[in-house]
């Protein structure tokens, strides 16, 4: 008797350790690598409604390693999103197994902060790549204003900007990138800013920040701008940037209040040198590239920019490359991809890598991984 009831609680065990599985499916001809997928909070509860969400984990099926969760909240107090990073062969398939138990603590590969003690920044970075944006602070030297998106370089998976902050000298690099990017008073490595009167309106620096989410996959913040005049419009912005694990882009979301009564022409521009780069502009894919000329010692810094909808046109001015696209009247917001590589990371060596790579990180964004909980 002892024994049988020794093989039911056994069983009975295995029953409930193993809960579900979460299939995940790649629909593109090319493999992904360090994948963020992104599955409805809503969807996981209707098909495990007893999930335990402090006592659960994702194991691989095949492999039996545990894979790095998170949730998004988005800035609010209930989880919209279970956030999974796991890699996908072309055209394969990912088998998950949710099973009870503790999960492994995870190392950050997402990170932001407000850096107040360098006027205003905002910086975030990742495991591939680091970016800023400038504040209000700023303006108080207007020798130093800039507009636009900066890059900071990495040659390393660890997060680096509080490091690179309190030595104070990021512009040398110290064996793991540096900033050498110069943004001046342009667009940078992909800012947005609307396009009235066949002029570029800049919004300036922002005024106000707002963390959503804090790592370990994905970070998110939003900036918000101060009223300006834009053109013949008074405008303000905010702007919702993610950067997940894995990817040398950020998803921007920006949305225009104030005098918004029609549809309004936005560009999205990268700066450009006055040596010779190699460039790309793929009007009908919704992609622009940049190869810098390189920088001396320093090396290239390549940068890209695209979107999951049609744009209007592209161009290149004296100091940027620009595309142009416009928002819809009465949509509330407009959603585009920037992102940077260093060549001096090893991954991404030439133009040709660099390009392709802006390409199938496009395709990624139309290509959804596809997920089945059974």
């Amino acid at each position: 008797m002892k024994l049988l009831y020794a093989i039911l609680f056994f069983l009975f065990a295995q029953n409930i350790s193993v809960a579900q599985t979460i299939t995940l499916s790649n629909p593109s001809v090319f493999p992904r690598k360090g994948e963020v997928v992104e599955v409805p909070w809503a969807t996981v509860k209707a098909k495990i409604p007893t999930l335990d969400t402090a006592n659960f984990k994702l194991v691989n099926a095949v492999t039996k390693k545990e894979i790095p969760v998170q949730f998004e909240t988005k800035g609010g107090t209930k989880i919209l999103n279970l956030l999974l990073q796991t890699d996908f062969t072309a055209l394969g398939t990912v088998k998950l197994s949710v099973v009870t138990g503790k999960r492994i603590t995870y190392p950050i590969r997402t990170y932001g902060r407000y850096v107040p003690e360098r006027k205003d920044d905002f910086a975030w970075e990742n495991d591939k790549i680091a970016f800023r944006m400038y504040g209000k602070e700023l303006e108080k030297t207007p020798k130093e204003m800039a507009y636009g998106t900066d890059v900071w370089v990495k040659s390393t998976d660890r997060m680096v900007i509080n490091e690179r902050y309190k030595r104070g000298k990021y512009h040398e690099n110290q064996g793991d990138g540096m900033d050498y990017y110069h943004v001046g008073l342009t667009l940078g490595a992909g800012n947005i800013a609307p396009y009235v009167k066949d002029t570029i309106r800049y919004d300036g620096t922002y005024a106000t920040w707002k963390m959503l989410d804090s790592g370990p996959l994905r970070t998110t913040f939003q900036l918000s701008y101060n009223e300006w005049n834009a053109g013949s419009l008074k405008l303000k912005a905010t702007k919702t940037i993610s950067l997940d694990a894995g990817s040398n882009f950020n998803k921007i979301e920006v949305s225009y209040s104030g005098q918004v009564n029609a549809e309004l022409p936005v560009v999205m521009g990268i700066v450009k040198r006055n040596e010779q780069g190699v460039m790309v502009l793929d009007e009908q894919r919704s992609v622009m590239a940049y190869w810098e000329p390189l920088h001396g010692a320093d090396g290239i810094t390549g940068v890209g920019v695209f979107t999951a909808t049609p744009i209007t046109k592209m161009n290149v001015s004296e100091q940027q490359l620009l595309m142009h696209a416009k928002i819809p009247a009465g949509s509330a917001s407009f959603v585009y991809y920037n992102g940077a590589c260093w060549n001096m990371a090893g991954e991404f060596t030439d133009a040709a890598l660099w390009f392709n790579h802006v390409q199938i990180n496009r395709s990624r964004i139309t290509e959804k991984i596809r997920v089945t909980i059974q």
